[in-house]
């Protein structure tokens, strides 16, 4: 069973060395909490508790908190998506809370979901080498690939390129795995 204090106190100090405070709505902050940590306990990883999880770690990758999004929400509407993490304006004064539009696109949802059914039937999963290896291979200090979009640059380390580009939108075609020389 997950540790709710632990998952609270990790959030605390990610929001702390972010700049973020945590949702100032102590109910809001119990449930979400209470979220990532059946997440946890389901996935083995603490996907967002407001979004759609397929399960599949590889391409839930962008919305384990703090998802990949979460920058973009708070700075433009002081909270993310679920208001897990918050701006000080935010946390100064609660009743400016509204509700965030997605930013993850569908795409990518549908593209997990779809890979958790053909997972769950028994159709073979590519593994990300077989789809890109002709492309020299970059890693970051865990080892994790890192990859580019050939689109915009984004770059970003998870074991498969995401399958939308957050930025452009790009398909998952698009990325490649960067390296540093």
């Amino acid at each position: 069973m997950a540790d709710k204090n632990a998952i609270l106190n990790r959030t605390k100090k990610n929001a702390e060395d972010n700049g973020y405070y945590v949702c100032p709505d102590e109910d809001l902050l119990k449930d979400l909490i209470d979220g990532l940590a059946t997440n946890e306990d389901r996935y083995g990883y603490g996907a967002c508790p407001c979004r759609i999880s397929s399960g599949l770690k590889q391409y839930d990758s962008d919305i384990i908190c703090p998802c990949e999004y979460r920058d973009a929400d708070v700075a433009e509407f002081g909270m993310c998506y679920c208001g897990l993490f918050v701006s000080e304006t935010i946390k100064n004064d609660p009743s400016k809370m509204k509700p965030v539009p997605e930013r993850r696109p569908v795409e990518a949802q549908d593209a997990g979901m779809e890979a958790k059914a053909k997972a769950e039937s028994g159709e073979e999963m590519p593994s990300p080498s077989e789809s890109h290896e002709h492309v020299q291979v970059g890693t970051d200090s865990k080892g994790i690939p890192i990859w580019r979009c050939v689109v915009c640059g984004y770059l970003c380390a998870r074991e498969l390129p995401p399958p939308i580009c957050p930025i452009c939108k790009a398909k998952a075609d698009k990325f490649e795995r960067f390296s540093f020389g």
